[in-house]
């Protein structure tokens, strides 16, 4: 049983389901999912919730305790501060870490830990380096995941558009979503892998708006820690990116202490 929800995350499964499926009584199953219980709980790789009512079950969800969340992020830390990632004028390059899935499985149930009880219909990113990080979410979430694109494409039919102010030169930049990909009235949790003002995370919540899709939280990997006013409130991140100092060759990152 416990093998079957950890492959399907987030996912209710009924009681009946494994009373059927494993010819037992359901108090034998209610046994047995105590048991699996304590058997996260010690382990630290999640946590089984019950549901009540008729269309009640039980679910496996990803999350993570504080102490090992403590332990990704100092990780993170780490990797950020290797010399050989500065790119000039203030840039890291990160996307080894951001398509290491192996290291963003980890960064993911942070997120999902924090985000669990939302109670969101979408996990929604702009492409490309936020895309692993989101659906890494969507999937421990069972959650559709949504790509907002920077150009429209062709084969997602007919799209919804929007100009934004992005970087710290305010350029005008474009981002679009396909009508069929939402439904009006919906929530949203929005995941990026970095932010410096928050332009891009603003115009994520525009477009969204546009379909009234209330943004219910915000996820981001890496936050700039200038500019310290940011075009957008409201967000988790995992750590601060302080200081790149090209002349020096030197990185300094720090985590973020009050997540939970």
């Amino acid at each position: 049983m416990l093998q079957e929800m950890t492959g399907k995350p987030s996912q209710i499964f009924n009681f009946k389901y494994f009373c059927d499926k494993y010819d037992i009584a359901k108090s034998t199953v209610s046994e047995d999912i105590a048991m699996a219980k304590d058997a996260l709980k010690t382990s630290a790789q999640g946590e089984l919730i019950t549901i009540s009512g008729s269309l009640g079950g039980v679910k496996y969800v990803p999350t993570i305790s504080e102490e090992m969340s403590q332990i990704i992020q100092e990780e993170f830390c780490e990797r950020l501060t290797d010399s050989t990632r500065i790119l000039g004028g203030g840039f890291l390059y990160t996307s080894d870490i951001m398509y290491d899935l192996s290291f963003v499985r980890n960064l993911g149930r942070i997120f999902v830990t924090k985000f669990k009880d939302f109670e969101a219909d979408y996990v929604a990113t702009v492409e490309t380096k936020g895309i692993p990080l989101a659906s890494t979410i969507a999937y421990m979430l069972n959650l559709p995941l949504v790509i907002i694109r920077r150009e429209p494409k062709f084969s997602e039919g007919s799209t919804v558009s929007i100009n934004y102010f992005s970087g710290p030169d305010q350029r005008v930049q474009k981002m679009s979503i396909a009508k069929r990909a939402v439904k009006p009235g919906s929530k949203a949790i929005v995941i990026d892998d970095f932010m410096r003002g928050g332009g891009s995370i603003k115009g994520i919540r525009e477009i969204l708006s546009e379909f009234e899709i209330e943004t219910v939280a915000t996820g981001i990997a890496i936050i700039s820690a200038k500019p310290e006013k940011k075009k957008v409130d409201s967000f988790v991140h995992l750590v601060t990116l302080e200081e790149v100092d090209d002349f020096e060759k030197t990185i300094s990152v720090s985590p973020n202490g009050n997540i939970f």
